[in-house]
């Protein structure tokens, strides 16, 4: 009975293990897709200044500041932002960490490839726009339409140093 019970456990263990640190993939059939947007996310500003983190931080990023090159990705209507960000993330094995708070259902986007909010300083952390703008909405709230562009990019300086600038 215990040998069964350790054996149920180490099961339990292994799969839970065996999902990535943004979810379990799941298998998506992509004929659903009615939209396309791009996606690409960039830690550049990182890249050139790299006293503004720690070294050992700054040595796994990638040389180029690209963590994902854009990419074209199919949506349904309705999905928002983080919907493709969170599935962009899972298919490219990309390690990303999200808060979602429960009364308002909005998502905060903490850290993407090891890089989280202040690692660069206390005005530093993750900025999206969609279609060359920024805007105040919570990425999942942010209800992408047709032909959309998603950049994610790192930000040194409440978004000064790529153009949007956080009040």
């Amino acid at each position: 009975m215990k040998r069964n019970c350790f054996r149920s456990i180490l099961c339990i263990l292994f799969a839970l293990m065996l999902c990535s640190p943004t979810g379990c993939k799941k298998a998506v059939d992509e004929s659903v897709y009615t939209s396309t947007c791009t996606i690409s996310i960039s830690c550049k500003t990182l890249i050139d200044a790299p006293t503004a983190c720690d070294k050992a931080l700054y040595d796994i990023l990638p040389k180029d500041g690209m963590i994902q090159e854009e990419v074209t990705v199919g949506f349904t209507e309705g999905e928002s932002v983080f919907d493709v960000l969170l599935r962009t993330c899972q298919k490219n094995r990309i390690h990303m960490e999200y808060t979602k708070t429960p009364l308002t259902g909005s998502v905060y986007v903490e850290g993407i490839h090891n890089l989280y909010e202040f690692d660069a300083g206390p005005l530093s952390g993750w900025l999206y726009s969609v279609n060359g703008v920024f805007t105040n909405l919570s990425c999942s709230e942010y209800i992408l339409k047709d032909g959309d562009r998603i950049l994610f990019q790192y930000t040194l300086s409440r978004g000064e140093d790529v153009g949007g600038a956080v009040e």
